[in-house]
């Protein structure tokens, strides 16, 4: 065999060799960098993901918790249900007593308001009848038992019956005067004359006048005549 064609044969597979290896290496270059492209998007989806599923783990707390405050919250409400249903019997006779009272009341004022008209028709009557009545208002003291009609009396007393008889009606200043006492002592004579049915007096305006009773007036006539007689 040529030596010098076994030559060229070794530099041609040579060359073929360099080509294979550079084209070899150029490939495994790319794949490297594809590779690095792939890691370093992996790395981004990873990184991605991370943060994801961070996001959806504080949102399944925050969400726990919310379950939790609600949890809670429903057994505050279920006791409160508890404590209502126990207290809708009290509630219940209340608003029954309460019905019954507002009933009672508006017996009350009912019989009230009958009452009131009563009144009303009673005053009117009364009005009526005061309407009916002599202006002057006389009050008479315990009737006078004739034999006992001048024997307790005193002098002075006799003496202030005969003065108010002679004038009509006399207030007791004006009694003083004729018998010459003092205003208080005669004052004390006339009311005590009054009370034991001797006088009766007139309430239309102070000081009270007072008047001989009818009855009495008859029997000092009587005395007068026998001792005229």
């Amino acid at each position: 065999m040529d030596p010098d064609a076994l030559f060229i044969g070794s530099v041609l597979l040579l060359f073929f060799a360099i080509a294979m290896a550079a084209l070899y290496y150029k490939r495994m270059k790319k794949v490297a960098t594809e590779y690095v492209k792939a890691k370093n998007v992996i790395g981004d989806i990873v990184v991605s993901f991370n943060k994801q599923l961070q996001r959806q783990e504080e949102q399944l707390g925050k969400a726990s918790h919310r379950i939790e405050a609600l949890s809670k919250g429903s057994e505050d409400i279920a006791v409160k249900l508890e404590g209502l249903e126990t207290r809708i019997p009290d509630i219940a006779s209340k608003v029954a007593d309460a019905l019954d009272a507002e009933k009672k009341v508006k017996t009350d004022i009912g019989n009230l308001k009958e009452k009131i008209s009563d009144i009303t028709k009673a005053q009117e009557e009364i009005k009526k009848h005061v309407s009916e009545i002599p202006e002057a208002k006389i009050e008479a003291a315990i009737p006078i038992r004739r034999e006992h009609a001048l024997a307790p009396l005193t002098e002075t007393e006799l003496r202030v019956l005969e003065i108010i008889a002679e004038a009509g009606e006399k207030t007791a200043p004006e009694t003083k005067d004729s018998i010459g006492l003092t205003r208080e002592h005669t004052a004390r004579l006339v009311k005590k004359l009054y009370e034991e049915g001797y006088l009766e007096r007139s309430t239309e305006k102070t000081p009270y006048a007072y008047r001989v009773k009818e009855e009495m007036l008859k029997i000092l006539k009587k005395t007068e005549t026998e001792t005229k007689a």
